[in-house]
């Protein structure tokens, strides 16, 4: 790596620093946390909670995010494929796992003078806009009063309708309702890099993404390489996503090494993904969400009054799609696809009696007088 390039990859780690972030998220994968039989890394971990330890003391307060709790629940039950051959398997070995996870959790925190808080979330915690509240100020609370939280996904309860499905977004979600400054996702993989590094030697690793354009995310590899997670690069590209119009930067750092949060400081190696200026709250949860509830159509000249920072206007809307309700998440699509999400001023029927039509005209066709406006400025966010 030649000097310049150095030179951006270790300012871009200082914005990690616990004097440049005072609230951190860190996500700990599966293949990381757990050996190819079954067994927790004690050894590597407890390097970690040093490495968290240390940016405590220098006042920076830690979310984690961990996985493991399927690996590890497998090798109890003596599951095949690592838990994952069946969605009733994965439900299973979460149940067991996660009681093991964090009794291994809870003992290096303690053995280190930190309190250990566990949270365990579904995808409707941060999808319902009241669920993603109560989190928030549970998050809040836990981190005033010096505990650590440590977050996994609900994967007992959760399906493959109503589950994030890996902990790359899950991390950079919850940084949302933490209210962090930065997501570190410690990785195989010591970045994103130009091509696949295992099947292309001259490969080459990214220190720094200003923006999020196809050319990097058709770089990104969707596989994951142990057999232990379910993320892949292509996941934390998603979760880069998330994180970025929230104001929050977004890095993946090897986590292969035996301090990784110290190594990453020190030498900057790894891609930052830098966020733009942040969203309010609510846009930013908005922007993250995983799921919508229908989609709104437009043609090219609401499209643009949206660029410019205007409401949806019901006679710029030219298809209504889904089943939703006054004051559900609906996505935009222009003419060059989505572009924006935003709560919904009327159900789907209604929404579809009005597309197309004049303000002055609306009432004879709802029945009663009209809203302002399809989708309000104040509840819209473009993507």
């Amino acid at each position: 790596m030649d000097a310049s390039v150095k030179t951006c990859a270790l300012t871009a780690a200082a914005r990690f620093a616990p004097g440049a972030c005072a609230r951190l998220v860190i996500k700990i994968g599966s293949s990381l946390l757990v050996e190819a039989g079954g067994e927790v890394r004690r050894d590597w971990l407890a390097g970690v909670v040093a490495d968290i330890a240390a940016r405590r003391v220098a006042g920076q307060e830690i979310v984690i995010v961990s996985s493991g709790a399927i690996a590890l629940g497998a090798k109890r039950l003596k599951l095949d494929k690592g838990g994952r051959a069946s969605l009733e398997d994965a439900q299973a070995a979460a149940a067991v796992g996660q009681v093991a996870l964090s009794a291994v959790w809870e003992a290096l925190l303690a053995g280190a003078g930190m309190t250990m808080a566990q949270v365990l979330l579904t995808l409707g915690d941060l999808e319902d806009r009241r669920r993603y509240l109560n989190v928030s100020a549970t998050l809040d609370r836990l981190l005033a009063l010096g505990a650590v939280p440590v977050l996994n996904e609900n994967d007992t309860v959760a399906t493959s309708e109503i589950r994030f499905g890996d902990n790359d977004r899950l991390a950079a979600r919850a940084a949302q309702a933490a209210g962090a400054q930065g997501v570190i996702l410690l990785s195989d993989v010591d970045g994103l890099y130009t091509a696949n590094p295992a099947r292309d030697p001259a490969a080459t690793l990214i220190p720094e993404v200003l923006k999020l354009t196809p050319a990097i995310e058709a770089m990104a590899d969707g596989g994951s390489g142990s057999g232990l997670g379910s993320g892949g690069m292509a996941a934390k590209l998603a979760a880069a996503k998330i994180a970025g119009p929230a104001g929050i930067h977004l890095a993946i750092a090897d986590g292969r090494v035996a301090r990784p949060l110290r190594t990453f400081a020190e030498t900057g190696r790894g891609t930052v993904f830098v966020a733009g200026e942040g969203a309010r709250a609510k846009k930013a949860w908005l922007a993250g969400r995983l799921t919508v509830h229908g989609t709104l159509t437009v043609d090219a000249g609401a499209a643009a009054a949206l660029q410019r920072g205007k409401s949806l206007l019901a006679a710029g809307v030219t298809g209504v799609e889904g089943t939703f309700s006054r004051g559900d998440v609906v996505a935009i699509a222009g003419p060059d696809g989505v572009m924006a999400r935003g709560l919904s001023a009327y159900d789907a029927g209604d929404a579809g009696l009005i597309k197309g039509l004049r303000n002055d005209v609306q009432a004879a066709a709802l029945g009663y007088a009209p809203r302002a406006a399809m989708v309000h400025a104040d509840h819209l966010v473009l993507l």
